[in-house]
């Protein structure tokens, strides 16, 4: 299991996620392509997995790391910190969260959701009002991989772009 993961993550580091097929890992890997299948069921099944590594990196620091993307920094501080550095992880985790992004039942369950709610929770202590779910949902909207991948490649925006108006709407949202 260990060697396909670490031979995965060299290949789509090196390659894309898209680019990098199952035969592709289990000959980096040194095994047969059916011990992936085995191990992981499916070559979605392996991504997953990897997502999942990085996924945890990310909840970790805002969750429990140093300010301002941690406890410690005021809400709309650690919101705008937030919407920055998930901006970042969408950008480099495109392809993998481009294919969770398409099954309901990965994009409603976790740790879809423990973003919303991360969002929503920062909107409340930072005094929004109206219909928190909402507007966490929209500020979620703005992270989603293939609308941040679409304005970065068929836009000509940039991350700076993107963050900018995640910090604009963020703002407005929170009465500032």
């Amino acid at each position: 299991r260990a060697l396909l993961l670490d031979a995965a993550r060299r290949l789509v580091d090196e390659h894309g996620a898209e680019a990098v097929t199952t035969d592709d890992i289990a000959a980096a890997a040194g095994v047969g392509k059916g011990t992936l299948f085995r191990r992981f069921g499916s070559r979605a099944g392996l991504m997953i997995v990897l997502l999942d590594q990085d996924e945890k990196a990310q909840q970790q620091a805002f969750l429990f790391g140093p300010p301002p993307l941690g406890p410690g920094a005021p809400p709309l501080d650690r919101l705008v910190a937030y919407g920055w550095e998930r901006l970042k992880f969408v950008d480099t985790h495109h392809a993998l969260l481009s294919d969770v992004g398409r099954d309901p039942q990965m994009r409603f369950n976790a740790p879809m959701m423990l973003h919303h709610s991360h969002i929503r929770l920062l909107l409340e202590s930072a005094g929004t009002t109206g219909d928190l779910d909402t507007q966490a949902t929209a500020l979620t909207a703005l992270l989603d991989a293939d609308y941040v991948h679409h304005q970065l490649t068929e836009r000509n925006r940039t991350l700076t772009d993107l963050g900018d108006a995640w910090e604009t709407v963020a703002r407005k949202l929170c009465g500032t």
